[in-house]
């Protein structure tokens, strides 16, 4: 019986032990989540923000197209969200993992689903099935061509935000062990006049060792009685204290939110509200990120919501958001298009998001842009001679 008690307590020994490890271990990877979850909550933020501002326009034939989907996609797309509500956390849900699921209830609303299961097939649409919403489940199963599913498929950050613990993690847990070291209070109990630490004594030292670290650790200003016999000798290392380690914390941390914020193509600056070159930062952000992404939401709009025959009659849906053009920018280069004749105005005005107008179609042009005479010659307007 003894053996089998000796291995038993082996055995939970290990146990313990493999239950501590695992406790530190979960410790770490919760600091490596902080700043995992810092900086892509930061960088889907700040464009689910910025898309939440787009609105949605439905045209035919460059026309505007008023239907049950402009209300649905620009006002009210369920009864609990307005419309930048719910494009702001389909893009954050979007940009955080990577795919996101609408689908449309029977009752016409446009719901975000919080789980399902996708059944693929290599000759059929897939389907989804198992799909719930705030404890709901759908009895039913969703085919594909009924539901719009957004994929952002960035498998760069992906693989970064992984790779970030092997380079970030041990440093930013180190930099907090110094910082916590850095401002830990530290102390000695001693007998005075070499006194030894009889039970008694021991008893009382233990006692105001407790008060003193009551005292300490919740209050800001503590002020605690010196005790006979006993004598107290604080030994934090206040040499060299500086907030040099809260600062470098600081720049890790920004460097982090940094480095997701190039692979989505955001301006760092632009996060960071700094105003140096922001227009130049926005058209950044515009061309290479915005554009992109309402570019996404845009063609699975198209695809889910207009029939291929509404399609070639000329129906679409267009996104406009934060990159929609400044018609008054573009002035100048907008006369030059048209008074050159290689553009006429439906052509601009649809380039600028813009409805086509009655006549737009016609091409103009000024007399600046008239062919010159054979050898440099001059033209007289009146008789062409």
């Amino acid at each position: 019986m003894g053996v089998f008690q000796s291995f038993f307590d082996i055995f939970k020994k290990n146990s313990e032990i493999e239950s501590s490890y695992d406790f530190d271990a979960l410790i770490d990877e919760y600091h490596t989540l902080y700043l995992k979850h810092l900086a892509v909550d930061t960088c889907a933020e700040f464009l689910a923000r910025s898309f939440g501002r787009s609105e949605f326009r439905i045209r035919k034939n460059g026309q505007p197209l008023k239907n049950e989907w402009t209300y649905l996609l620009n006002v009210r797309p369920n009864l609990d969200q307005s419309a930048s509500s719910f494009w702001q956390q389909v893009v954050y849900k979007l940009i955080t993992q990577n795919e996101v699921l609408i689908v449309l209830s029977d009752d016409d609303q446009l719901l975000i689903a919080e789980s399902y299961v996708r059944k693929e097939y290599a000759l059929y649409e897939d389907y989804f099935e198992s799909v719930w919403l705030k404890g709901y489940e759908f009895k039913r199963k969703f085919p594909m061509s009924e539901v719009i599913f957004l994929q952002y498929n960035n498998n760069d950050l992906s693989r970064y935000v992984r790779g970030l613990y092997e380079d970030y993690a041990s440093l930013y847990n180190r930099m907090v062990e110094v910082a916590m070291r850095n401002h830990q209070i530290r102390a000695t109990v001693t007998g005075k006049e070499g006194r030894g630490f009889d039970d008694k004594l021991q008893k009382r030292a233990q006692s105001y060792i407790d008060k003193v670290y009551a005292k300490f650790s919740k209050e800001s200003i503590a002020i605690v009685p010196v005790q006979a016999g006993l004598e107290y000798n604080e030994l934090t290392n206040t040499v060299g204290e500086t907030n040099q380690s809260i600062d470098e914390l600081k720049k890790l941390k920004r460097q982090f939110v940094d480095e997701v914020a190039d692979i989505l193509g955001i301006p760092s600056t632009i996060l960071h509200g700094e105003l140096a070159d922001l227009e130049s930062a926005q058209t950044v952000l515009n061309k290479y990120c915005l554009k992109s992404l309402n570019k996404k939401i845009e063609d699975e709009l198209n695809a889910k919501i207009i029939d291929k025959t509404e399609f070639v009659n000329g129906t679409e849906i267009k996104v406009v958001g934060v990159d929609k053009k400044d018609i008054f920018d573009l002035a100048d280069a907008v006369d030059k298009l048209i008074s050159s004749g290689g553009f006429n105005r439906n052509e601009i005005r649809k380039e600028v998001d813009y409805e086509s107008i009655d006549g737009g179609d016609e091409f103009y042009i000024t007399k600046n842009y008239e062919k010159a005479a054979k050898g440099g010659e001059e033209v007289d307007d009146e008789t062409g001679n």
